[in-house]
């Protein structure tokens, strides 16, 4: 079997924890931030973990992760 080309986007977004949940980042707090006021932008810096449903699949972008 050949290698498995990690998926380059993926790596960029996800981490796997130790016990094989998959952490994530938050999305809108890239631009615009003028108009978010600052409770909800300091809630989007805290990381977070990828719903179940999308875990499998995920997984599968990160194949040596």
């Amino acid at each position: 079997m050949p290698k498995l080309k990690t998926h380059t986007g993926a790596k960029k977004r996800f981490k796997l924890t130790k016990n094989g949940k998959v952490k994530r980042g938050h999305a809108y707090k890239s631009h615009i931030l003028t108009k978010k006021d600052t409770k909800r932008k300091r809630g989007l810096r805290k990381a977070a973990y990828a719903d179940k449903t999308n875990v499998e699949a995920i997984k599968k972008l990160l194949p040596y992760a």
